[in-house]
């Protein structure tokens, strides 16, 4: 069994078992507090689990230290091409409440992108945070340092820096790094260049 286990993610398969051609990635929704568990028993049957977590402040028997949460409560996801076999297998899992979709066979799957940003950013172990889910704002790519080629909503916290912010769109769910202004293009711009105005919303400057 192979395990990739990072301080701020987990991404669990057994490395005997590939996944299937035309596998995609899917939103596992757990009971609460029951991402572990389910990660564990899916991992365990040769499933291919990415649990992304974030470090959080807990205070236990009066000491304060920081422990690893998941990144989004409740959710997980699972890279596999699911046929009516293996979503029966996923679903019976004790602590799963479902896999978001209509049916078995029309499940919502989640772009390769996003599940690639939020790896990407826990490689490089940057500090982050929850955010605000945001479906408006300045789409940008990153064009340097470890995280070049990544694109999120950028919002402006301090002068010469800015919050990139990378959503999963299926769970409205949110995320922020810091990067620097001049290490940003808009998304849609196939040439580099600095950012000098960034849109700013209220509650941006103070990230929840």
């Amino acid at each position: 069994m192979l395990h990739d286990r990072r301080e701020h993610g987990e991404v669990c398969r057994d490395s005997l078992l590939e996944s299937p051609s035309g596998a995609r990635w899917f939103v596992l929704w757990t009971q609460s507090h029951c991402e572990r568990l389910v990660r564990d028993q899916l991992v365990a049957r040769g499933f291919e689990i990415f649990l992304p977590t974030i470090r959080t402040w807990s205070r236990q028997k009066g000491v304060r230290r920081t422990i690893a949460v998941p990144m989004f409560g409740g959710y997980l996801f699972v890279r596999h091409a699911i046929d009516k076999r293996s979503y029966v297998e996923i679903v019976k899992t004790r602590g799963i409440v479902r896999i978001l979709g209509e049916a078995w066979d029309r499940l919502t799957p989640v772009p390769d992108a996003e599940i690639e940003a939020i790896q990407r950013i826990i490689e490089i172990d940057v500090p982050v945070f929850p955010h605000p889910y945001l479906r408006e704002g300045q789409q940008v790519r990153i064009t340097e340092g470890p995280l070049k080629g990544i694109e999120g909503v950028l919002l402006q916290s301090k002068p010469h820096k800015g919050l990139l912010v990378v959503s999963v769109d299926l769970l409205q769910r949110s995320v922020a790094v810091e990067v620097h202004g001049t290490d940003v293009v808009p998304a849609s711009t196939a040439y580099r260049a600095r950012v000098r105005s960034w849109p700013c919303a209220a509650s941006a400057s103070q990230p929840l």
